[in-house]
């Protein structure tokens, strides 16, 4: 099965996750069930995004702080694509 990146809105946490082509995860509960995390402080329901990675492996190790860049716009690019580089 293909891996995934999704990053959550409230908490800029990087969760890299396996499933299905067809699934989406949609959650912050979701993505913490896949995951086999405890969900912490942070809502169930709050909104996580899958992230375009471009074939490269985005964790939290990679990107230093431990968390991924916001999008300039302050939210999701359209189709999941971002302009950051």
């Amino acid at each position: 099965m293909p891996t995934y990146d999704y990053r959550c809105e409230a908490n800029g946490q990087v969760i890299e996750v396996s499933h299905r082509m067809s699934e989406t995860l949609s959650n912050w509960g979701e993505l913490c069930e896949r995951a086999r995390l405890e969900l912490g402080d942070t809502p169930a329901d709050a909104p996580v995004h899958r992230l375009a990675t471009g074939g490269n492996v985005v964790t939290s190790s990679s990107l230093g702080s431990g968390t991924a860049p916001a999008c300039p716009t302050g939210s999701c690019c359209s189709g999941g694509m971002c302009g950051l580089n």
